[in-house]
């Protein structure tokens, strides 16, 4: 028989302890990350995400419990960004135009006619322009994981408005943002900043006659409903992040930031291309349901037009001579 001393004890209650401890963590509940979507299942602004989790749980398994929150039911893009900043929501996609507010000189992304196409925007993100704003965001608290494109902006009207005189008189609705509002001043509109999540209302009951979205958005929130006519502008190419909040970045272990890091930057790779194959479809359904895809009239007057925002803006977003060196890039 074996004979137990206080020794003996002392070391199998410290195993006991230890096995307790292990088998704790090993069957801890998954750490909740929030997510906010604009909009539902079917959208890459919620494919995106879902990519991602995948991608963590692969690497992680059993650690992080995804809940994407869908259809903007935690608010729109600036609510969204006042969540993540205060950490009660951990992950989120944004427009440039939503964010830009906390870092001005990002704004320069969103200059009218800066970029020639969706391969220009991603060669001046991939290099040290992208850094820069990776670093000016998370001093505010945002950690972006990586940068994606919406498409290109296009004009939304109750009328077949294609030139920048036709503009001239009308109620827009405007991103909440100074170069936004600037930019449809130089076309002799009437600006109004709006939250995305009220612009149906405000042009079905006519507070606003016209805005300005991308095709996968137009689509999404329905508007050709209440706006029938795009007008392909492709003012501005609508740059974006994909960003958490930095209070969860902080928390998150090296291993897990690896993690996070690698699946943001693979989904939004991936994201570009799920906004190319939306816009497709987004243009077929619009066009089914009675809505009107006409060209834009007068290229040179609504460049002209773009080229005073450029002028105006400078001083606040790193001079002329630095838009003129992304523009050539």
């Amino acid at each position: 028989m074996t004979k137990f001393n206080r020794r003996h004890f002392n070391h199998l209650l410290g195993a006991a302890a230890a096995t307790t401890l292990l088998g704790s963590a090993a069957h801890a509940a998954p750490r909740t990350v929030t997510v906010a979507s604009l909009f539902g299942e079917d959208k890459p602004e919620t494919k995106i995400w879902q990519r991602i989790r995948d991608q963590v749980e692969k690497r992680l398994p059993g650690r992080f419990d995804f809940r994407i929150v869908q259809n903007a039911a935690l608010g729109g893009e600036k609510q969204v960004a006042e969540g993540i900043r205060l950490g009660s929501i951990q992950a989120s996609l944004s427009t440039i135009s939503a964010v830009s507010s906390w870092v001005p000189d990002s704004q320069i992304l969103d200059l009218p006619f800066l970029f020639k196409d969706r391969s220009h925007v991603r060669r001046a993100l991939d290099g040290k322009l992208g850094q820069e704003f990776k670093d000016k965001f998370a001093a505010q608290g945002f950690t972006v994981l990586g940068f994606i494109n919406y498409g290109a902006r296009h004009l939304l009207a109750k009328e077949a408005i294609a030139t920048p005189a036709g503009i001239s008189g009308k109620r827009i609705r405007v991103i909440q943002s100074p170069l936004h509002t600037e930019l449809w001043k130089a076309y002799g509109a009437r600006p109004t900043a709006i939250p995305i999540t009220e612009t149906y209302n405000a042009l079905k009951t006519g507070v606003v006659d016209a805005m300005d979205l991308t095709k996968s958005a137009y689509a999404g929130f329905k508007l050709h409903e209440v706006v029938p006519y795009l007008i392909e502008t492709s003012h501005i190419w609508a740059t974006g992040i994909v960003y958490l909040s930095q209070t969860f970045w902080k928390s998150l272990s090296e291993e897990e930031r690896a993690v996070f890091a690698a699946a943001g930057q693979e989904g939004a790779r991936a994201f570009d291309d799920l906004i190319i194959a939306d816009e497709a479809t987004s243009v077929a359904s619009v066009s089914a349901a009675g809505g009107k895809v006409i060209p834009a009239q007068n290229l040179a007057g609504w460049q002209e037009g773009a080229r005073k925002v450029w002028t105006q803006l400078a001083p606040t977003l790193g001079g002329l001579e630095r838009i003129e060196a992304i523009a050539r890039s």
